[in-house]
């Protein structure tokens, strides 16, 4: 190992939070101001450890007689030898010890939309937010109108989408150094937007076309936004790791998915989440022809059939 000597202390999480540069040994570690590292740790002793070559060369960590300490992992030792990549831990700050030498990995493929992140991203988020909740509160409002309603909506709205935002923005400083507040907004507006929307929009058509699927199955979208609204927030905090997130997020969709299936089966002896399309529109959107008299007294017969059908099945 060849001088001169990078001293690192490290979060746990293993970032590092501070460098020291160390040309010669010995390095002298502590809390006193005499030292060639000063630790700003009330657990640690004012003169902690030395760092100096061993006999054979190799690079030795030695407790100086401390309450506390030298801890590699749960295990105390009063001498150890350093590595790169060896952590040691004394008082309550972690550090390790690397030489000018030490190979370092080749630099990452920066994948990170910085567009897509910033004030203006989190300003649009949070006006999607506002206007989801303003829509709802409109679409749902059966009462006679009160302003107050329609100011509290947005203001729920906003609250909640900062809410859930800025505990994934802290994850992101947390897990992954940057707090990228504003992706997560956008994150989050985007993704109750594509809720609201696929949800009226398949209401809508589903009426019109006569396509009953899209409101009997819808559960399973909500489910398959809600597993992406996630995966681009763990894409945000860890960008090196989508291909394994997607692959995450896909199955835990995937289960989720069975779960509503079976519930669905269990509780009402059918997989869809409705017996019959519940979606009452006016007449003006219907663009499939209304059927005859004629068929409907046909599919009536045959429903008669299958009851009594199945009727007869049955033991007195």
């Amino acid at each position: 190992m060849k001088g001169p000597w990078t001293v690192e202390i490290l979060a746990r999480n293993g970032e590092v939070l501070h460098r020291h540069r160390a040309h010669s040994l010995p390095i002298r570690v502590g809390r006193a101001y005499d030292n060639d590292f000063i630790l700003d740790d009330e657990y640690a002793a004012a003169h902690h450890a030395v760092i100096e070559a061993g006999p054979d060369g190799a690079l030795l960590m030695r407790d100086l007689g401390t309450r506390n300490g030298l801890n590699q992992g749960r295990k105390r030792v009063q001498q150890i030898e350093l590595g790169g990549d060896t952590v040691v831990r004394m008082g309550h700050t972690s550090l390790r010890v690397r030489p000018a030498d030490f190979p370092v990995p080749a630099e990452l493929r920066d994948r990170t939309m910085h567009g897509w992140e910033g004030l203006l991203p989190g300003l649009v988020g949070v006006l999607l937010a506002g206007l989801v909740a303003l829509l709802l509160t409109w679409l749902f409002d059966a009462q006679p109108f009160e302003l107050l309603n329609y100011v509290l909506a947005p203001a729920a709205g906003i609250g909640a989408a900062l809410l859930w935002s800025s505990l994934w923005a802290f994850m992101n400083r947390l897990f992954g150094r940057y707090t990228r507040l504003g992706r997560h907004l956008f994150i989050f507006g985007c993704g109750m937007s594509v809720l609201v929307g696929f949800r009226l929009l398949a209401a809508v058509a589903a009426y019109a076309y006569s396509l009953e699927w899209l409101t009997r199955y819808g559960s399973h979208v909500a489910v398959a936004t809600i597993a992406g609204i996630i995966y681009f927030h763990l894409a945000t905090i860890k960008p090196s790791l989508r291909r394994r997130l997607r692959a995450a997020c896909a199955a835990v969709a995937v289960l989720a998915s069975s779960l509503v299936l079976i519930v669905n089966q269990q509780r009402q002896g059918f997989v869809a989440d409705e017996l019959y399309m519940a979606v009452l529109l006016p007449p003006e959107l219907r663009a499939s022809p209304d059927a005859t008299v004629a068929e409907y007294m046909a599919e009536v017969a045959a429903m008669r059939a299958e009851l009594e059908a199945e009727r007869a099945r049955q033991p007195d």
